[in-house]
């Protein structure tokens, strides 16, 4: 028993043991907690508080529940600028019952620098009814940003009759009389709180803030220094020094006072910001792109980032991204004219001019305005919409206030001559001239003008004027050749572009010019030699690299003109254009899924980009999922709800998905955004007619022809609808009409078809000749041509005419396929040789190898037709012709059964083809 109780014992012992250990583990843990802090609090009281946030950190690993370190680390925190820190760690000490009189205030203050001032009433509304002057200092400061001035007022008033020395109160009314325009009241404020708290850095602060906004930066700066000397540790002092030093150019300050401020908080938002500003100034937009994502992923709402991210993007090039930040930004600030004036810039280069000119009209409205650079941007967006004699109007206002600047007299002529006031116009472009005679954006701008309106001499004259000051310019001899080629003297032209290259190897305008010199000449082996040449110079040149594809098309190249276009958007791949371009092509080579992968992958990063949106659409109507095109178009309608194109998109897809009602709808949504979208009103008249509303569809093409009489579609879409009608007499007026505007053979063979159709053959047969005779090389007209003679039975004319039409383009295998059937039919075994020379150039398509097969059985060759005609027969089983030939061959063949099983499923369809008799007199044979 003794035994068994003292092992007990010694259990308990043991175990008492072991707590005692937790105990005084946990108080040695404790202490070290406490003793962390406590250095914290000497680190700070001497001004280190960057030495001060790592004890403190060190404190809250030792003990995670120490809420007074969470306090001091969120005051520490807010001092710095890290607010999103200090919102965290105030939060946590608030959670561990630390007294609300010291949580709430930084609380509130971390709120206020978030922007998030009705959270920082709304979150300590409770603790307020305690008082506490610090708290309801910042609760005013909350009121005062949210607009409600006099409740700030009331409530700093409030602090200063219970403290009349409070420092904070005193720079809150201060910051009230500066809204109010009292500037002197505002100083008097600062100068006593500064009297108040000789070493209050905020009091200090909001004086220095003073001097700045009365336009005293070097007074400013000062002052910022004296906060400093009150606090080393001061980030914002650091900060607002570097604004005052990136105004006046000294960018190495600056960036001193952000290193200093990165050391004191590195994480700090403000800190972040101002470095991108500072990047934005010395154009390193890249740079401050990057450290503006940053920040706006920590406070999506900081409006001076959004703001600094709309320039940044635009800079770039980002349209789309500009416009999206300076929106917001304009939401919340409808009256800063910078974010306007750059709004509307970026719409301008998106080509979005009808909302350019939504964004300007508030800031164009009550009185004259007095800034050029708005009334420059006004004439810009009326230039860009055609209305040039607003754009006058515009630019003559700006030139009035800045008689002198040779750009705005440039623009002003160039709008003059838009509205056909070429003598006005090109006087202003001299003017500008005179104004600034080494301007290169004048000079060039008279330069293009001269040429524009065919003065070849004076544009040379005026190019070799401005390359007295500019020797060594090559887009001046670049124009120069633009000259010499519109006076027809191409070796000029050739000298003048080869001069431009021994100015600027790598100056890609002048290769181009040459290049397309060289294809004119029908010199492609040169034109691509020289692209290549180019491109060792400038191995990355997507330009050369986009030529060189274009070439490939030019040469029939399709293989070749992918992979350069491969290349080039490899060599880009984030860029649109270079991806466009490829997908294009890929549509265009028949490679669909390729195409809708690219959109794809580019529109992961840009999913609001409506060119990439178009391309998606396409591929999926090429890939047959409308479903999904129809998905796309609906993206870009809602991106872009003013378009007219994009209902008209919408309303081709719900055709192909034989939704007719959506269709309308889409088409009436588009004329009420552009009334005179022609292709809509087309579509319009087609979607009538399908509906069995030809009356309805006629007054839409009169519509038309009303809206644009210059345009033959009007009266194309009138002659279509009443020959549709079984009207074709009626129809040729309006024929006559669309050719007499167009010279198109497409609108003389819609013509002549009436003309027969209406009992006039003779007539049209004399419409045909006399344009074969004033068009001879026209290819259209030939092939109607030849096609009637072939029709008519008239074979050696119809060989004729065949043969002159292969003989300009040999490439053409509808041309060499009914040559064969003409062959055929005077036994000429010249028929073989055609009509292999076409399923050369198109395989596989059912006319052709019909054709080659018929003439292998007629000459004999019965094994080698038959398997032709039977892949024919199953590709266009419609097709009656083709099935009697097939059906024919099978009975040479010796296949009775299956030649008769062929002609009678063909005879029963009871669809009519030219040898029907022929199939029923073969039918009886067999």
């Amino acid at each position: 028993m003794a035994g068994k109780g003292s092992k007990r014992l010694v259990g308990v012992a043991m175990a008492s043991s072991v707590l005692l250990l937790a105990v005084l583990g946990g108080c040695k843990k404790e202490e070290s907690a406490a003793t962390l802090v406590a250095q914290a609090k000497q680190f700070q009281q001497k001004g280190d508080s960057t030495a001060a946030m790592i004890q403190l950190k060190n404190a809250l690993a030792a003990n995670p529940e120490d809420a007074e370190a969470r306090y001091l680390l969120a005051k520490l925190s807010l001092e710095g600028g890290d607010v999103l820190a200090a919102d965290k760690e105030i939060r946590k000490a608030i959670s561990l019952k630390y007294p609300d009189a010291q949580t709430m205030p930084v609380l509130a203050r971390a709120l206020l620098m978030q922007g998030k001032f009705q959270n920082a009433l709304d979150d300590t509304e409770a603790a307020a009814k305690a008082g506490g002057a610090e708290l309801l200092c910042a609760r005013a400061d909350a009121l005062l940003a949210l607009n409600k001035r006099d409740e700030a007022k009331a409530l700093f008033t409030s602090v200063l009759q219970a403290q009349p020395q409070h420092a904070a109160a005193l720079v809150g009314l201060g910051r009230v009389a500066f809204l109010e325009r009292n500037a002197a009241a505002a100083m008097s404020y600062a100068d006593q709180a500064v009297a108040a708290g000789p070493k209050d850095a905020d009091a200090l602060m909001f004086k220095a803030d003073l001097l700045r906004a009365q336009g005293k930066p070097e007074q400013a700066l000062e002052a910022y220094a004296q906060v400093l000397v009150a606090n080393p540790a001061h980030r914002s002092a650091h900060i607002e020094k570097a604004y005052l030093e990136i105004a006046s150019g000294k960018y190495e300050l600056a960036q001193a006072d952000l290193v200093a401020a990165k050391k004191i908080t590195p994480g700090s938002m403000m800190v972040t910001y101002t470095q991108a500003l500072l990047d934005f100034t010395q154009g390193k937009n890249a740079a401050a792109l990057e450290s503006l994502q940053k920040v706006l992923r920590a406070a999506p709402e900081h409006m001076p980032s959004i703001l600094l991210a709309g320039a940044v993007n635009l800079n770039l090039g980002s349209t789309q991204q500009a416009g999206q930040h300076l929106r917001k930004y304009l939401e919340k600030n409808p009256d800063n004219l910078y974010a306007r004036k750059m709004l509307a810039t970026s719409l301008l280069r998106g080509g979005q001019t009808p909302d350019a000119l939504a964004v300007l009209a508030p800031a164009l409205k009550g009185g004259e305005p007095a800034d050029v650079q708005l009334l420059a941007l006004a004439g810009e967006s009326y230039m860009q919409a055609r209305d040039f004699n607003k754009a006058t109007e515009y630019f003559e206002k700006a030139t009035a206030l800045e008689p002198k600047a040779a750009s705005l007299r440039t623009s002003l002529g160039l709008s003059k001559l838009g509205k056909g006031d070429k003598a006005q116009g090109l006087s202003d472009l001299e003017a500008a001239t005179a104004l600034d005679s080494k301007s290169l954006q004048s000079g060039i701008a008279l330069i293009r003008a001269e040429i524009g309106q065919r003065n070849f001499d004076k544009a040379l004259a005026a190019a070799a004027q401005l390359a007295k000051s500019q020797p060594t310019n090559p887009e001046l001899s670049q124009l120069a050749g633009v000259a010499a080629l519109g006076k027809g003297d191409a070796a000029a032209a050739r000298a003048s572009f080869e001069r431009a290259l021994s100015q600027q190897a790598t100056y890609f305008p002048a290769v181009s010019s040459l290049v397309q010199l060289d294809v004119y000449e029908k010199k492609t082996d040169a034109a691509r030699a020289r692209l290549l040449a180019f491109l060792e110079k400038d191995k990355k040149s997507v330009d050369a690299m986009t030529a060189l594809a274009g070439l490939a098309v030019v040469r029939e190249q399709p293989d070749e003109a992918l992979t350069w276009l491969e290349k080039a958007h490899a060599e880009q791949p984030d860029a649109v254009l270079p991806a466009m371009r490829l997908g294009i092509q890929y549509l265009r080579s028949s490679k669909a899924p390729q195409a809708l992968a690219l959109a794809r992958k580019m529109l992961v990063a840009l999913p609001s980009n409506t060119d990439l949106l178009e391309l998606q659409a396409q591929s999926q109507l090429a890939a047959k999922d409308p479903g999904g095109a129809l998905e796309s178009y609906s993206k870009i309608a809602g991106l872009l709800p003013k378009s007219g194109l994009a209902q008209l998109h919408l309303a081709e897809v719900h055709l192909q998905l034989k939704n007719e009602a959506a269709a309308a709808e889409d088409l009436k949504k588009a004329l009420q955004l552009q009334p005179d979208l022609a292709q809509a009103q087309l579509l319009q008249a087609e979607l009538s007619v399908r509906q069995g509303k030809p009356d309805a569809a006629l007054a839409q093409a009169r519509q038309l022809q009303k809206q644009h009489d210059k345009m033959p579609a009007g009266y194309l879409l009138e002659g279509d609808i009443l020959s549709l009608q079984g009207k074709p007499a009626q129809a040729v007026p309006a024929y006559e009409k669309a050719l007499a505007l167009s010279k198109a053979p497409g609108a003389l063979l819609k013509l002549v078809d009436a003309m027969r159709r209406g009992g006039k053959a003779k007539e049209a047969e004399q419409r045909v000749a006399q344009w074969r005779k004033e068009n001879p090389a026209e290819p259209m007209v030939a092939m109607y041509q030849a096609e009637s003679s072939l029709a008519a039975k008239q074979y050696p004319i119809a060989i004729e005419q065949f043969e002159a039409i292969l003989k300009a383009n040999p490439k053409n295998a509808v041309a060499h396929n009914n040559l064969a059937q003409a062959y055929l039919q005077l036994k000429d075994k010249r028929a073989l040789a055609s009509a292999e020379q076409a399923a050369k150039l198109v395989p596989n398509h059912p006319a052709i190898m019909d054709t080659l097969g018929w003439v292998l059985v007629e000459q004999g060759d019965v094994a080698r037709g038959l398997p032709l005609l039977q892949k024919a027969a199953a590709a266009a089983e419609g097709n009656g012709e083709i099935r009697y030939h097939y059906a024919a061959a099978l009975s040479k063949s010796g296949d009775k059964a299956g030649a008769r099983k062929e002609l009678e499923q063909l005879l029963a369809k009871g669809n009519s083809f030219p040898q029907q008799d022929d199939a029923r007199a073969l039918l009886k044979q067999l």
